[in-house]
């Protein structure tokens, strides 16, 4: 039978391999604390394998067990010089159960263990301190009446009101004769009513207290937390016991949480707070603030009540044990001091980034470790505008948190509304039910995004993340009455120019403007990006198309754009007027004429987009998405085309019924519209390649052009498109007498171009790997839909992750790593990445860098994240080359 039972005290305790398994994180804390010569309260712990061993034999306490657990208590009497149930200095035990992780439903902390109707007295006498010896007392008796008998803690509540009525004291008893009398009412209660009765044997108050903690394995709350963390059933509880301290006595006593470091500032100084614990002190106690332990000095305060030199000495230890900034729950009894526990210190994002980067400054750590300390994800809380904290505001509703950070705004309910607004310097917040492609011109000049429907990979989703705009969607509680222009909410009704707040990273929606705070990126934050570009291996571009997401993704650090979706460029103005002109035509001379049109307007996207990004690489997609997307869709839009181009209204009617798919995500769209009419890849090319000239001219570095072909899953349909993109850039060097670079190359957005890899990159100069379609493809799910059941699937545990947000590697990124070996096997030097969402996702990151792929590119406000995520993933990748573990933190 393993070791039931692990003692400890300052300078010694029996610590097992698997500290945190066997003594539960409590009982590993203090047996750590113990073993680094700290002053811990002396005690011991019963071990989930004691546990064990109860469940399997059916009682809740085994012979063998309670012999052992005798035993402890006879060996802690001579630690302390102490006796349970003695007549002199009695022992008082506390009992505090935890499992190898934090769970709720565990059994509370039981103090004063120890303590009858002889002892209390007896510790009265020796304190000289009748009301705090029978104040414990009366604990005690409630939390066991609690812990081992489910009493409701009320009925005690009702007993000390009936008998203060009765004998004429308030608050609590003013005698030693009213202490009695209110403990024999509380007696009587537990007989009459529980028909049990509290022991007045110490060691079987004991025995019963670690019984029922055993138990509490199996309440609801912590079956729940199990079942949803995947915790298995028999990882099993430890019960710590140890000797009491008299924190709550005297002016000399108190509690408090110490922190090695001012996380403020990152620099090594003592912080915290400490309550002083006297209780005739109370009422001021609760009315005051804690003294701030950061204001003491290193020597002795009168306002502390113990050495603050010892306790700086403390949590220096423990920094320099664990390597990192801790937190130290502690007590002082009687000007002693001893601690309780010990964590890594909880911390704020910005907090997290301070301290990593002043440990490498004061060369606690290395580079190395300060990256894996950060959770990337997390960043996008720096990144955005929050909600200034604390702030008092009312919620009208919850919806799905889409797009991080939040906004306000008041409420516009389309897209030209917005812009209107907008152009007239007004916060807007967009409602819609849902948003298409046509909104993208409001979704740019609004401040944020709120949707009825949808979920975290919508349209109006991905939309916001690319443009780095807080999104809510899916808010099903609201409802929008069009034709009132009325937004109704939880018995609210707010008209269109009423303010509203969104938290894109919560999903709340709230009434009113909220405060704001500003997000900065500079002074520790741009040093942590120093570090991570320095560890990292694949390089992070950027998705952008308009010149605000160029310069903030290269502000951001983006070394490029990855992903410039040409489609995005022409929903506003002249440009869907042109667009609608050249697809309403009637012939490809019609076509050609209209994008005569808007070849220059192209030109000048471009000539922004290279001189922004000046000495970088900049991927253009040519066009995607199926035509029927820019045409219009409601009847007065259909009226005004018709009036403004010059065109019968059936005719507008007729194309658009023409032009309608059944599964437009699988029709006629990319590299098939490009075959269907190559005068649309000819027109983009041309602008890309006089804009090359043009801004290659003007900043005085070449451009080198990378045109991305989407959709192909034939190498003849690459042929085709590639050829027509060659014949236009020998048509623009004869006509401007300029050479210039370009390459070609696809996205791998379909199934059957995995499987083609090899044959596809005989002509492709590069493959981009667009997650988003392949995922679609793979599963046969609508990422536009998706939202409907994927919730299911992952809260039913048929999922893990939504594949949308995360790459699944068993199946997508499966077919991702066969696409990799089979290009490079064809074509070693191809270039190779990733411009889909989980391009910005960190899990998705570290499978891209096993991957071998060369970059990620994200939406401008992820890029930050992505260059953190791609460091960690080449440091894990090192060490695990050479079969070095990694560890995110440090443990007991």
């Amino acid at each position: 039978m393993p070791k039931r039972i692990f003692t400890f005290r300052k300078g010694e305790a029996e610590r097992p391999a698997d500290a945190i398994e066997s003594l539960g994180l409590k009982g590993a804390n203090l047996a750590l604390l113990a073993s680094l010569d700290l002053p811990v309260p002396p005690g011991f712990t019963i071990s989930t394998a004691a546990w064990r061993e109860a469940k399997a034999s059916g009682e809740s306490m085994p012979i063998a067990l309670r012999s052992d657990l005798n035993a402890m208590v006879e060996w802690l009497e001579r630690v302390t010089d102490r006796r349970f149930d003695g007549d002199r200095r009695p022992l008082l035990l506390a009992v505090r159960t935890s499992g190898p992780t934090a769970m709720p439903g565990l059994a509370d902390s039981v103090l004063d263990i120890g303590l009858n109707d002889r002892t209390v007295e007896i510790l009265a006498r020796e304190l000289s301190d009748t009301d705090f010896a029978f104040r414990n007392y009366r604990r005690l008796v409630e939390s066991y009446a609690q812990i081992v008998h489910d009493a409701d803690p009320t009925e005690f509540e009702e007993l000390s009101d009936a008998e203060a009525a009765e004998r004429g004291w308030s608050g609590e008893p003013s005698t030693i004769e009213d202490w009695r009398a209110l403990m024999a009412r509380y007696h009587a209660f537990l007989d009459g009513e529980l028909g049990v009765v509290m022991p007045q044997t110490p060691f079987e108050q004991l025995v019963e207290v670690v019984s029922a903690s055993f138990a509490s394995w199996r309440s609801p709350a912590a079956a729940a937390h199990r079942i949803l963390h995947g915790i298995p059933e028999n990882a099993g509880l430890a019960v710590t016991v140890h000797a009491m301290i008299f924190n709550e006595r005297n002016r000399h006593s108190g509690r408090g949480r110490a922190l090695s470091r001012d996380l403020a500032t990152g620099r090594s100084r003592l912080t915290g707070e400490f309550l002083l614990g006297s209780r005739d002190l109370l009422e001021k106690i609760e009315r005051a603030a804690p003294i701030d332990l950061g204001e003491l000095g290193s020597e002795t305060s009168e306002r502390f009540p113990g050495e603050v030199g010892e306790l700086t000495r403390c949590v220096k230890v423990l920094e320099a044990h664990l390597g990192d900034v801790v937190e130290v729950d502690f007590m002082v009894g009687d000007g002693e001091l001893f601690l309780l526990q010990s964590r890594i210190a909880r911390r704020s994002v910005a907090e997290g980034v301070r301290l990593a980067v002043e440990f490498v400054r004061e060369g606690l750590i290395e580079e190395e470790e300060a990256l894996l300390r950060i959770d990337a994800a997390s960043l996008d809380q720096l990144l955005h505008p929050t909600i200034q904290r604390p702030a008092d505001y009312r919620v009208l509703a919850r919806g799905m948190p889409a797009s991080p950070g939040a906004a306000t705004g008041v409420i516009v309910f389309s897209s030209d509304a917005a812009q209107r607004l907008a152009s007239d310097g007004r916060g807007v917040i967009l409602v819609r039910h849902e948003t298409h492609p046509e909104d993208i011109h409001g979704m740019h000049v609004s401040e944020g995004v709120l949707t009825i429907r949808g979920g975290t990979t919508s349209h109006a989703a991905v939309v916001a993340r690319g443009i780095g705009k807080p999104c809510v969607t899916g808010a099903g509680t609201l409802r929008i009455l069009s034709d009132a222009r009325e937004l109704h909410a939880a018995g609210t009704i707010l008209k269109e120019g009423a303010e509203i707040t969104i938290d894109g990273t919560s999903g709340k929606v709230i009434e009113g403007a909220v405060p704001l705070v500003r997000p900065s990126l500079d002074g520790d934050f741009a040093t942590l990006m120093e570090m991570a570009d320095r560890a990292r291996r694949m390089g992070v571009r950027t998705n952008a198309e308009t010149p605000a997401e160029a310069r903030a993704a290269r502000g951001f650090g983006a070394e490029g754009i990855g992903l410039s979706r040409t489609e995005h460029m022409f929903f506003e103005g002249d440009r869907i007027r042109a667009m609608r002109e050249m697809i309403l035509a009637p012939d490809e001379k019609g076509r050609r004429a209209a994008l005569n049109g808007l070849l220059p307007i192209q030109r000048a996207d471009f000539i922004e987009l290279f001189e922004i990004m000046a000495g970088l690489p900049v991927m253009i997609r040519l066009l995607d998405p199926p035509l029927h997307e820019f045409l219009p869709q409601g009847e007065s839009d259909i009226l005004e085309t018709a009036e403004m181009l010059g065109i019968d209204e059936a005719s507008v009617r007729q194309r658009i019924a023409a032009l309608q798919e059944f599964n437009p995500m699988l029709g006629h769209r990319g590299c098939r519209l490009a075959i269907s009419h190559p005068e649309i890849v000819e027109m983009q090319s041309r602008a890309i390649f006089e804009a090359a000239i043009a801004a290659g001219e003007k900043t005085g570095s070449a451009v080198v052009p990378e045109i991305m072909v989407p959709l192909v899953s034939l190498r003849r349909e690459l042929d085709f498109v590639k050829e027509r993109i060659d014949r236009v850039a020998a048509e623009v060097t004869a006509e401007s007498g300029r050479r210039f670079t370009y390459t070609v190359g696809t996205m791998i957005e379909l199934p059957r171009a995995v499987v083609r890899a090899d044959t596809i990159a005989e002509v492709a100069d590069f493959f981009s790997f667009g997650t988003n379609d392949l995922t679609q493809t793979v599963y046969g799910i609508s990422r536009d839909d998706a939202a409907n059941f994927l919730s299911t699937y992952v809260r039913e545990g048929i999922i893990e992750r939504d594949p949308f947000q995360t790459v699944d590697v068993e199946g997508v990124g499966e077919l991702i790593a066969m696409a990799v070996q089979k290009a490079r096997r064809t074509k070693p030097d191809i270039s190779l990445g990733v411009c889909g969402e989980q391009g910005g996702d960190p899990a998705s990151i570290a499978f891209f860098e096993q991957a071998g792929l060369d970059y990620v590119s994200c939406s401008p406000f992820r890029v930050p994240i992505a260059r953190i995520a791609a460091a960690q993933s080449t440091i894990r990748e090192a060490r695990a080359s050479r079969g070095r573990p990694w560890r995110s933190g440090s443990g007991p």
